[in-house]
């Protein structure tokens, strides 16, 4: 069996699990989100409830695959964002040197001096709560490291010897760094924003937490563990569905960035 194969398919039944129900969440949820319903409070997992309700009635299963979306998103959205930004940015730093090098570079290092949940929880606080800000807070919390991935790759390929051979025949510099650099870079680009997924959805679950991620009454898988700290005791599903479903989708996620390394990088 193929390196990496193994890793690769597991990861896909986990995440593929996980985005089938965030996408039926779109066309249906056994009950309504955000409705209460006192007569069932902190009702155990039923069939009526498949993973309870919680203290105010509402049905846990119904938000935990809501909450799939909405942490998804955000997650695709910052990953997607940073990566775009962080290419270019590496391949610039990379390939034009000196003082570009330099200056971008620097403004890495002042980024990354600085702890990436403080830098997400100031950009928040600073933008006011909307709901969606967090996408651009851990959007700029991820742009270092992936500046860096891109700017080590493309150090190591721009004065390879297919690529000085391809600038004899006039390709412009231009096209030597998109056509003929930065593919080469994509097999470890492609690995780290996988992982890069989970780690977004972490960061996204750790800023709902503290209530400074997605705001209500939009639910998502931090803003449910929140809720449900101060019932884990007498209603512990309340606060196991959400962190199984956030379990489920990082184990997803990092075998399938491990399987694309092993594959592609090994």
């Amino acid at each position: 069996m193929k390196k990496g194969l193994t890793e690769i398919r597991i990861g896909c039944i986990l995440t593929g699990f996980i985005i089938f129900l965030a996408l039926l969440s779109l066309v249906y949820t056994p009950y309504d989100i955000n409705q209460m319903d006192t007569s069932v409070r902190m009702q155990a997992p039923s069939l009526a409830h498949l993973f309870g309700t919680d203290n105010m009635g509402r049905d846990v299963f119904s938000r935990a695959i809501t909450g799939a979306r909405f942490t998804l998103m955000v997650a695709i959205c910052t990953v997607a964002g940073c990566t775009a930004i962080s290419s270019v940015l590496g391949l610039v730093s990379g390939y034009v040197g000196g003082i570009v090098d330099e200056i971008i570079m620097r403004v890495i290092d002042a980024i990354n001096s600085f702890p990436g949940i403080l830098i997400a929880l100031i950009i928040v606080t600073v933008m006011e709560h909307g709901r969606y800000t967090i996408i651009i807070a851990l959007c700029i919390m991820f742009i270092p490291s992936f500046t860096r991935i891109v700017r080590t790759g493309t150090l190591q390929y721009k004065d390879a010897i297919f690529v000085k051979s391809n600038r004899i025949f006039g390709d412009s510099e231009l096209r030597l760094a998109l056509v003929h650099v930065f593919p080469n870079i994509f097999p470890i680009l492609l690995s780290s924003v996988i992982v890069g997924l989970s780690n977004a959805i972490l960061a996204e679950a750790s800023m709902s937490y503290l209530g400074l991620g997605i705001q209500p009454p939009a639910p998502s898988w931090g803003r449910m563990l929140y809720e449900a700290q101060n019932i884990i005791f007498t209603a512990p599903w309340c606060a196991l569905a959400p962190g199984l479903m956030i379990v489920i989708t990082i184990v997803g996620f990092n075998c399938i960035g491990e399987g694309v390394r092993k594959r592609w990088l090994t």
